[in-house]
This record gives C-alpha cells, structure tokens and sequence, in this order.
C-alpha cells in the first residue's frame, strides 16, 4: 500500500485543495488519488466514499486550523470589542493571502462546498452547518459581552451576529465573483457598523473664568 502512515493525511489535504480551487461535483477520487499519491485501492481502505473523506477532510480543516485561530481570537483575555475587531480585520487578511497564494479568490471553502451540494450529499451539508455553527457560537458570545460591557449598542446579540455572519459571506462572495480581496477592505469598518458600536460623548470643553 506504500506509504500508509499519512496517507490518509494527504488524501484529506489533495480532497481540501482541489474541491476548494475546484468543485465538489468536478472533483473525482482519481483525482484525489493522483494529487495525494496514493493508490486507489489504499483511498478505500480508509473512506467509503468521496462523501465521507470530504465530511473528514472539513472537520479536520476545523480541528487543526479555524478552531485554534477562533480560540486565539476570541481569547476570553480579549476585550470583547477587540475580539470582534481583530475577527473583521482576519477575513480581509486571510482572503488577501489566498489570492496571492492561489492566484485567484476562492472564498470561504465550508460555505463553497454546502452550498454546492445543497441537500444532496446530506453527511457533508450536516459537517458545513456543524462547523458554521460552531463559528457562530464564538461572534455570538463576543457579540453578547460587549452588549452587555456597554461597548456596543443594547440589542439582540442573535439577530445582530446573523446580519453580521450574512454581510460577510456576502461580501466574501462578491470578492470572489470579483476576483479581488480589495473588496473586503472595509469590511472592518463596515463590519463595526452593522454590530452598532456605542458612540463615547465628545469631551466638553471647561467653561474659561471671565476674566481669564
């Protein structure tokens, strides 16, 4: 079987790679195969299905790589506000990377694959909304400490973080149908808008003696 110790690694890497610069449905496992260098036969001795090593290959993307920067940005020894900031402020960065790595905008790979399959590969339109949710849980939990800190505008953290999720996604896909990070630019300002961040009162000036 040739090299076994990762190859189950590889095929979730060659599966991760291609479905994101490609498609889901364009994508076949001979493909996948060929990209990870591991035989046919070997893919079947650890997946069932092109199904379940995408299910596979998207929580791993979530357990190795968007938890751990979740969990550094939304740091409990983070001010609230500053977690949603520096969130706003990755999206552009991350996005800007990836064009220059891949040379195209290729968007948000959980949200490019689910909406690709709709319902019909249900195991990983199950896998995408699990790892949304996830995410969501971290901007909702910001989203209800600075409410409640005074740092943003009182209101319903829920529906505040569903218009801000939204605005991003949508954003991020009109800098893919773009092809330009430049998009996103604003998105942190934009971003701050939509969660309404609480205007200090301007200093007033000390009334000067008269006389003086």
């Amino acid at each position: 079987m040739g090299r076994t110790s990762d190859a189950d690694q590889r095929l979730m890497d060659a599966a991760l790679e291609l479905v994101w610069t490609q498609s889901y449905g364009a994508v076949t496992i001979d493909d996948i195969c060929k990209r990870a260098d591991v035989k046919k036969g070997s893919f079947y001795y650890f997946f069932d299905s092109k199904e379940q090593l995408a299910v596979a290959a998207l929580e791993r993307l979530w357990k190795e790589d968007w938890k751990p920067r979740m969990d550094e940005t939304f740091s409990a020894s983070v001010e609230p506000l500053e977690r949603l900031k520096n969130f706003l402020t990755n999206v552009y960065r991350r996005q800007s990377e990836t064009k220059k790595r891949a040379g195209r905008m290729l968007g948000c790979p959980v949200n490019s694959v689910g909406s690709e399959v709709g319902t019909g590969e249900c195991g990983i339109c199950d896998k995408t909304r699990e790892i949304i949710s996830r995410k969501r849980r971290y901007v909702e939990s910001a989203v209800r400490e600075a409410i409640a800190d005074g740092s943003l505008e009182p209101g319903d953290a829920v529906k505040r973080t569903t218009v801000l999720l939204s605005f991003i996604d949508g954003l991020t896909l009109q800098a893919r149908i773009s092809n330009d990070p430049e998009v996103l630019r604003d998105l942190p300002e934009l971003g701050l808008e939509i969660l309404r961040v609480k205007q200090t009162e301007p200093a007033q000036p000390t009334p000067v003696a008269a006389g003086k």
